[in-house]
């Protein structure tokens, strides 16, 4: 396969011959696998929307106009708020029902009743959870009569469409799902947009997958070496977002800039490793839940960052996101601009950028005064609590409570109806009751003597902010219609979940950066409660207090510096009063920002957008940095491993598609982590399919010749397991570099082959696993090895994509492409060390705007405006994306007009 920068592998044809074609040729397939019906062209092209002429709107007040430009994406342009979000509506239905349709029925925990019994266990536990639940709470009582008029609307428009479009007409995929069962979609409802952002919530929750890992590794580690393998975030070398400021101790409000208080977060004491439990079971459920955004952990996240107009070649600020999410077909984003022909009471809105389709307004974008982008916060929202329970009920403060309960019926496509009952104590749903396994949650928990009885086991309930009924529908809206600084940080302060970093820029030349979220005040525990482990769910010194004021919620406006960066690192220093988590991302992607945009501005230098655009594909690996002048000192005596040593000499570190060194690199580093610390693991952190002899997790000591040796294969999905190699283990290696006899160097001896030693005998043996490991997957001769050959991105379709027949699939994903970047480099396209080198999260869009002149600033998404297959906009953006390319991206009615392709009027 030859190394490719820009393109899929092998390369589709263009051009709507090439694209007929190709769909006659699938669909001759199609035909002859024995599902008894042919697809002609026609039934491909049934969805394809009408985007020129004049279509009827019941409901409408006035025309609406539709301008799509040359990539397909919609400029919507109405005369009232309620005009432009039926539309949206309307337009979002058009390109992308399937995919909205799906993830209703995800977030409502009824995929069952399309895909069968296959979804029955996901169904189980989201029903548990109740995110439709809470989110027709937040409806009914939480959120403004205007976002209610506006989801209303948006949800008519929907409706609109589906009235005059069934099966194939409203997507391919619908014709596929007719030879399985005769699902019928149903009406959209303002509650179905709502629960999206549960969604969000849950795959940017924090730290849960850390405190399950945490407690698995108490099998094999000591609570000394698990602290070890979480290492603490190193302030000194990687900025946090807020440098300085405190909260003032009367009356709660973060002062950015001043002199850092005292005082240790609260709770921050240490861990409750008194109440660690093995939760394996949990952990292979939570693998089952639908994970729209990407594999929850380290890796998830984003970049963004601001430039004040004191360091640009514009004068006013530019500003840059590109969250990470996982890749898939089509983009988790939807680009359009919503336009007031004037704007007014009636008419509120003229904002341009990315949103989530089935939900109404822009989510990231700017409007005609201010710009915003959003990384992940990280705060620790979620707790598991270990409750010991019995058939009545649970035990809370030495008294015996009764459950809430609730009865939940899944209907399966093609087979009976199940039933569930969910159960709750004070701390939230008991998720343990999801998996028979689960009964045996906390069997072997080490817990002080204070502790009740065991019996047969504790159960595991979640607290989770998201399960409280919010406001962050109605942030959305305010943010899109924001004129400043006080109305910024006034939306921020409903965007209650998830919670996002949120940076600010304006057109009179302001920059800015809020802290939003609805995050826990943990009690005190015993020895301090962190939230790394589970809790005891019967103590309530274990309880949560409250939550942070919002104005004590780190900000910062217009710093000294210059600039703002966030991407994922602590938030503030940690003497900070209030914990917001143990578990940051580790800071070498924002820490590269920094030193970017500082090497840019030093002596004056100022920044452009090219310079904000070429930051975003910036592949330099840090990891490479510290390591490989450890790798090119080893004497290694295989001439066969030494030709693959000698790439490392001289390389400058950049991970290039085409780049035979950066492959081997990383593929060292993935021998060097399995070596010292995945072989090492318990067998639920490590990927399925690695099945290791080790001895038993419960014996003890130095390995002797009387040991008797059991065969584990991993349990955890490859894009979760362990070590990812994400900038945590950076910061794990970096703390052992140079001790080279510490004990994480040193392996096992095995018959006939004895163990590693120290360092650099581990290193030597992870070099010559590397390099055979390349020649089985890239050849023997080096010349032709590159890292993009490595290291490819498939999209795939979230559903018939993943989990169809394989000529289905076929039809509806999309790839390979060869790829550059990689784990926690500023182009993030990462994967996981433990799993293997396949794409696992990208930058899902990117965009730089510039805050002097809106029409020239940049975009693109991942692949297009379409999740149509065979549609000209179903992927039409990716070879761009996949090159650093960024789309021009129009926002005045004037520039729109120029840009325009396509104009659809949507009449009443």
């Amino acid at each position: 396969m030859p190394a490719n920068k820009s393109g899929p592998v092998p390369r589709k044809k263009k051009g709507r011959r090439g694209r007929l074609v190709a769909i006659t040729v699938v669909l001759l397939l199609v035909a002859g696998i024995g599902f008894g019906a042919f697809w002609g062209v026609s039934t491909v092209r049934a969805s394809f929307p009408q985007t020129t002429g004049s279509l009827k709107v019941p409901g409408l007040t006035n025309p609406v106009d539709v301008t799509r430009d040359a990539n397909g994406i919609p400029q919507i342009y109405a005369d009232t708020d309620e005009d432009l979000f039926r539309a949206q509506g309307y337009v979002q239905a058009q390109d992308r029902f399937w995919e909205m349709d799906v993830r209703r029925h995800m977030t409502a925990g009824r995929l069952s009743e399309m895909f069968g019994k296959s979804q029955v266990k996901a169904d189980s536990f989201l029903r548990t959870m109740g995110w439709h639940r809470v989110a027709q709470k937040e409806y009914d009582t939480k959120l403004s009569p205007g976002t209610k008029k506006y989801l209303q609307a948006y949800s008519a428009g929907v409706n609109a469409y589906l009235k005059d479009h069934e099966g194939s007409a409203l997507s391919l995929e619908y014709a596929a799902l007719d030879f399985q069962n005769d699902y019928k979609p149903e009406e959209w409802t303002p509650v179905d947009s709502v629960a999206w952002l549960k969604a969000m919530a849950w795959d940017l929750r924090g730290n849960m997958q850390e405190e399950i890992d945490r407690s698995l590794m108490t099998s094999r580690f000591t609570p000394a070496q698990i602290n070890q393998l979480y290492p603490a975030y190193p302030y000194k070398r990687n900025k946090p977002i807020v440098e300085g400021g405190s909260v003032d101790s009367a009356t709660k409000q973060f002062k950015p800039g001043a002199a850092a208080a005292n005082s240790a977060p609260a709770g921050a004491a240490g861990a409750a490793a008194g109440y660690q439990s093995q939760l394996s079971s949990l952990s292979k459920t939570l693998d089952k839940v639908p994970a729209l955004l990407g594999p929850n952990g380290n890796g998830i996240g984003s970049n963004s960052w601001v430039v004040s107009g004191a360091h640009t070649t514009t004068g006013k600020p530019l500003l840059a996101n590109d969250p990470h999410l996982a890749p898939q077909m089509p983009s988790l984003w939807y680009q359009m601009g919503l336009h007031c022909r004037t704007t007014s009471p009636k008419c509120n809105y003229d904002v341009s950028g990315f949103t989530f389709s089935g939900m109404p307004g822009v989510v990231i974008g700017h409007n005609q005064d201010v710009s915003w982008g959003m990384t992940n916060l990280g705060a620790d929202v979620t707790d598991l609590y270990l409750e010991k329970v019995n058939a009545n009920g649970y035990l809370y403060d030495n008294r015996q409570r009764p459950f809430v309960t609730r009865k939940e019926t899944i209907k399966v496509a093609g087979g009976e109806s199940r039933e569930i009952t969910v159960r709750s104590t004070n701390n939230g749903p008991i998720v343990s009751d999801r998996d028979g396994e689960l009964a045996g949650v906390g069997k072997d928990a080490p817990v002080g003597n204070a502790a009740p009885d065991r019996g047969d086991g504790y159960a595991v309930s979640l607290r989770w902010t998201a399960l409280n009924p919010g406001k962050s529908m109605d942030a959305v809206f305010e943010l899109d219609r924001a004129k400043d600084w006080t109305d910024f940080r006034k939306a921020a302060g409903h965007f209650e979940v998830p919670s996002q970093n949120l940076i600010y820029a304006d057109t009179k030349g302001n920059i800015g950066y809020q802290a939003p979220g609805q995050i826990p005040v943990r009690g005190k525990g015993d020895g301090g409660f962190d939230g790394t482990y589970p809790a005891p769910g019967w103590d309530p010194k274990y309880q949560w207090t409250g939550y942070i004021p919002q104005k004590s919620l780190p900000y910062e406006y217009n710093p000294k510096r210059g600039y703002i960066v966030t991407a994922n690192q602590a938030v503030t220093d940690e003497k900070y009063p209030y914990l917001l988590t143990k578990d940051w991302g580790y800071g070498s992607r924002s820490q590269r920002i920094n030193d970017l945009i500082q090497s840019k501005i030093k002596d004056g230098g100022k920044v452009s957008t090219d310079d904000m655009q070429a930051f975003q594909k910036d592949n330099s690996s840090e990891i490479a940095r510290l390591l490989t002048p450890y790798l090119t000192k080893i004497d290694i005596k295989d001439k066969y491993v030494r030709d693959a040593q000698q790439l490392l000499e001289g390389w400058d570190f950049t991970q290039e598609p085409d780049s035979a060194a950066a492959a081997y690199f990383n593929a060292v580093w993935r021998n060097t982590l399995k070596l010292a610390f995945g072989n090492k693991m318990p067998k639920e952190l490590r990927p399925e399919g690695q099945c290791l002899t080790v001895r038993p997790a419960d014996e003890t000591g130095p390995a002797d010749e009387n040991d008797k040796y059991v065969r584990e294969c991993g349990e955890r999905a490859g894009d979760t397991a362990q070590p990812d190699g994400g900038d945590r283990w950076y910061e794990v290696v970096r703390g052992i570099l140079d001790d080279p006899n510490n004990a994480w160097w040193k392996t096992e001896d095995r018959p006939g082959r004895p163990g590693d030693k120290n360092r650099d005998q581990l290193l030597a043996h992870a070099m010559a696993d590397a390099r055979y490991e390349l020649t089985s997957k890239l050849g023997k001769n080096i010349d032709n090895w590159s890292w993009g050959r490595l290291h490819q991105m498939f999209l795939k379709n979230q559903t018939l994509g993943t989990d169809g027949p394989g000529i289905l699939q076929g039809l509806f994903n999309r790839g390979p492409w060869n790829v550059g970047g990689g784990e926690a480099a500023v182009d993030a396209t990462g994967w996981n060390a433990a799993g293997g080198y396949n794409v696992t999260w990208v930058p899902s869009m990117r965009m730089v705007v510039n805050l002097a002149d809106l029409d020239k600033s940049r975009w693109i998404n991942l692949t297009g405006a379409s999740g149509h297959a065979y549609d000209a906009h179903y992927y039409d953006q990716t070879d761009k994306w996949a090159k650093g390319e960024l789309l021009p991206w129009a926002y005045s009615e004037d520039a729109v007009k120029k840009a325009g392709k396509d104009t659809l009027t949507l009449s009443p």
